[in-house]
């Protein structure tokens, strides 16, 4: 049942997180998202978890604002020019259509997400009065049991001849490289004039020292979880996976890039860690 489900404890740490910027973080906000903290719904204290420490856990916390907002702003110009598919892989607990339904509503987006963390989404959505709107489909896909995501994403009404925009982000350190070389190889035959925009982990020692102890207690707490990190790219061996996979254009923004664009000026010192950084990709 629906009622039994529950999300994944990362999906829930990511909202949270989103909220904490808004909460703890002083304007300008780089992404305004409470919505998420609503669908979670925890206990009063929940601020005072281990990893919510607003100290602690800022660089964090600003990396998944900085990560996000970058895909916002690039399925909002995509949107602008015409594309009308947006595919979330990975989709955890992503409030894009309820707190954009002005961009959203021109869309059909497709969440692709495990089944026990989007049944129970898509009950709280329900629950809160957003619905699940026609644009919105959410597409469950049992990744352990090796379910095509791409038969189930056909199923769902996604039109292989129209080009899209691809999101996914926080996907690919859980993944083998041979999966993942699988999933761009399947991307890079999207209609031409489709967008592409992948996280992808350092290896350790490609990030800044300051931000060493983080990942290493991330590596920690997701071995615990039974998801561990298995894949790190660097950055030309993510852009030569994208080549070989079939895409002609293939570019790196950098964590140090995102944190140009979205955290310049800052007064509070507020400054995304290393370690995640984006490929995009376009046919």
């Amino acid at each position: 049942m629906a009622d039994e489900q529950v999300p994944d404890n990362t999906a829930v740490r990511v909202a949270l997180w989103r909220a904490m910027h808004v909460q703890v973080d002083p304007p300008p906000h780089v992404l305004v998202d409470e919505i998420g903290l609503r669908l979670v719904a925890p206990n009063d204290d929940w601020r005072s978890r281990p990893d919510m420490d607003p100290v602690g856990t800022s660089r964090f916390r600003a990396s998944m604002v900085s990560r996000a907002r970058f895909v916002e702003d690039l399925v909002v110009e995509r949107a602008g020019e015409g594309i009308a598919q947006y595919v979330i892989l990975g989709a955890g607990l992503d409030t894009f259509a309820q707190r954009r339904p002005e961009i959203a509503s021109r869309l059909t987006i497709f969440e692709i997400e495990q089944p026990a963390t989007q049944a129970w989404k898509r009950q709280r959505l329900i629950g809160l009065g957003y619905g699940i709107p026609d644009w919105l489909r959410l597409v469950p896909v049992d990744f352990e049991a090796n379910e095509s995501w791409w038969d189930q994403l056909i199923a769902a009404g996604f039109d292989p001849t129209r080009p899209a925009v691809v999101a996914s982000t926080g996907v690919t350190m859980y993944l083998t490289k041979e999966t993942n070389a699988s999933t761009l190889r399947q991307l890079a035959q999207l209609t031409p004039g489709s967008t592409l925009a992948m996280t992808f982990l350092l290896p350790p020692d490609h990030l800044a020292a300051a931000d060493r102890a983080g990942l290493q207690a991330s590596e920690k707490g997701a071995r615990a979880a039974g998801t561990p990190f298995i894949s790190f790219y660097t950055p030309q061996e993510m852009l030569v996976a994208a080549k070989e996979a079939g895409f002609p254009d293939a570019q790196h923004i950098s964590g140090a890039d995102l944190a140009d664009r979205y955290f310049a000026n800052r007064t509070d010192g507020l400054h995304p860690s290393s370690g995640e950084d984006f490929l995009v990709a376009t046919t």
